[in-house]
């Protein structure tokens, strides 16, 4: 049996329960149940499941942490969150997440206009808001408004020339006003894909000699009671905790120098996101090399640290990690249509009175294969088919012996790790899998669900829903429905996933691809204009499970309809031309009709039968 590493990456939200992939929660519903009952209902093609209790898991083990490492250290600054809406945007997430961080006021991070008119329509009353990235006068004016609407708005300035819009529209406004931060750029810089997002160079903030400007400039305005928060960002997803804690010591001197300039209300420091998550399946790959406690642990005792080395106030403490929220709550559940080398079975061998010599020796091979020589065999095999195919090319031998190579190399493959059992992790025979790999045709586009993945090879776990009770024999690829080459998730032999020889016309076979709440819907891509995958929001409780939402994926006509396609016009001219067509009755007329509606109002997800 294989776990597929779900006691590492799963943080105990899932366990294997009679060959099935369940909740760790309430009654421990099996995944597939809740599949079955969508299906049931009609929903066919990718699903995605949003699990509310997996968000109030993160959200209480966070404030939980920091507040376990206050009482350790004796510490007098107060702890605060704030969820970045660019991790996920989608309504199904934000307005749960939410109603669960209420308790903590929980707050809401803006990057945008759009985003601060959410964060001002639905973040729970006297949160924090933190608004960051570049801004133009608009949207700092959206921030004083906000501020005057009663929201607890912090502007994190990025440049000085947005000091400077602060500046002139606060003459303007009413008396009420945003706080200021100022984002500070560290020569502290993370690790990992997105390392970039700190160090000197990065995208955003201010440097020393900006910094002790932006100090005069607040001073000329007579703002500086305003100006409350530091921020830095060493980028998403930090790998290792050594770089946060010198970013830390950076940032806590900078803190103590302001205030000694005059900033007294300077009381926070903001350490943005980068908390990371778990995405791998194997223990000598982990993504990260620390815990939350570690992470919290450290956070506290560097700033009491240098608070009292320096005798001055221990900051507020601020943090905006989203992905260690958001990533846990979704699964994306796929079913496979089809295993590409099914087809080659014993039954369609069209052997010849006469084959060639290496069609012989294939076929001795395939019937006298046994354990002890099973591996010499599967590479025996591959070279003849090598062979076989030079020959091919150079004529020696035609369409039907190719054929039968072709298929006694797919059977010997398969007698072959039927036969190995347990030697199947063998270095040999991981670096075989590579060549005789199964290809697993899955209902949905990377592009729209993984994006992370085709853009910055970034690791999710996946693992089938069922048959975790039988041993998985097939190194698999997967390749998405997309009509693009980029569209597969590849055989690595050092990142091996295994699936099921299943017969698909026989039984349903269902992949879950975890950890994908964090980034991958807000970033999809309409390649091919595939949509946004049917989601259903799953609460869970001591005696069942219920699906209280579902959002349907979009039809083919309101995806047509986002690119700015006239619809109707669409629809008129597909009208015209079956009307003027030669070809077809007005009987066979009126059904095309019909049977075009049904397309344009359904999604373009193909469609595979219950079995």
């Amino acid at each position: 049996m294989n776990d597929y590493g779900i006691d590492i990456w799963s943080n105990d939200n899932f366990v294997i329960k009679n060959g099935k992939v369940c909740i760790n929660y309430g009654k421990k519903p099996a995944l597939i149940d809740i599949v079955k009952q969508l299906r049931n209902d009609g929903y066919k093609g990718p699903l995605l499941l949003r699990f509310p209790h997996l968000t109030a898991k993160q959200i209480a083990r966070i404030y939980g942490k920091f507040a376990k490492a206050k009482k350790e250290f004796d510490y007098k600054g107060s702890f605060n969150a704030v969820y970045p809406l660019k991790v996920n945007q989608y309504p199904g997430f934000v307005k749960n997440l939410v109603e669960l961080g209420k308790d903590y006021n929980y707050g809401l991070e803006a990057g945008s206009k759009a985003e601060l008119l959410l964060a001002m329509a639905y973040n729970n009353e006297h949160a924090p808001i933190t608004v960051n990235g570049f801004k133009d006068k608009e949207l700092i004016n959206l921030g004083f408004i906000a501020r005057e609407m009663g929201h607890n708005i912090t502007l994190t300035i990025e440049g000085l020339n947005e000091l400077e819009s602060i500046i002139d529209i606060a003459k303007e406004r009413f008396k009420p006003k945003p706080n200021i931060g100022l984002r500070v750029r560290l020569h502290s810089a993370g690790v990992g894909i997105w390392a970039k997002s700190g160090g000197i160079n990065s995208k955003f903030g201010l440097t020393s000699t900006e910094l002790i400007e932006a100090i005069s400039l607040l001073k000329k305005a007579n703002l500086l009671e305003y100006f409350t928060m530091i921020h830095f960002h060493l980028g998403s997803q930090i790998t290792e905790i050594h770089p946060l804690k010198k970013a830390l010591i950076e940032a806590g001197n900078i803190y103590t120098e302001l205030r000694k300039m005059g900033a007294k209300n300077l009381k926070a420091i903001n350490l943005g996101g980068g908390l990371a998550v778990e995405y791998s399946q194997f223990k000598d790959e982990k993504s990260r090399n620390y815990t939350l406690s570690e992470y919290a642990n450290d956070v506290v005792f560097i700033l009491k640290n240098i608070a009292e080395q320096k005798s001055d106030l221990e900051p507020d403490i601020f943090i905006e990690s989203g992905r260690f929220v958001a990533a846990n709550h979704a699964v994306l559940v796929a079913p496979v249509l089809e295993l590409f080398s099914q087809e080659y079975t014993e039954s369609k061998l069209v052997l010849k009175k006469k084959n060639p010599k290496l069609i012989d020796e294939l076929y001795d091979l395939f019937k006298s294969i046994k354990p002890a020589n099973a591996l010499e065999y599967m590479h025996d095999s591959i070279d003849h088919v090598e062979s076989i195919l030079t020959l091919f090319d150079l004529g020696y031998v035609d369409l039907q012996d190719r054929s039968n190579a072709e298929i006694l190399v797919h059977l010997i493959v398969k007698k072959a790790i039927s036969l190995l059992g347990d030697t199947q992790n063998s270095a040999d025979f991981l670096a075989l899998q590579n060549e005789v790999q199964e290809r697993y045709l899955v209902n949905f586009s990377l592009f729209q669900s993984l994006p992370d993945f085709w853009g910055l090879e970034q690791s999710f776990p996946i693992m089938p829903l069922t048959h975790l009770d039988k041993k998985p024999t097939r190194s698999a690829s997967l390749w998405d429905i997309t009509c693009d080459s980029d569209g597969e998730i590849s055989y690595s032999k050092h990142n091996p996933l295994f699936l099921h020889d299943i017969d698909i016309e026989k039984e349903n076979y269902f992949l879950g691809f975890f950890l994908v709440g964090a980034y991958q819907e807000v970033l999809g891509m309409r390649h091919n204009l595939f949509p946004h995958p049917t989601e259903a929001v799953i609460k869970i409780d001591d005696k069942d499970f219920e699906i209280t939402k579902i959002i349907e994926a979009q039809s083919v006509l309101d995806t047509l309809e986002d690119l700015d396609y006239d619809i109707h016009e669409i629809m008129d001219s597909l009208n015209e031309r079956v009307e003027s067509s030669k070809l077809v009755n007005d009987k066979q007329k009126k059904q095309i009709l019909g049977e075009l509606y049904l397309f344009l109002n359904d999604n373009g997800y193909l469609k595979s039968l219950d079995v």
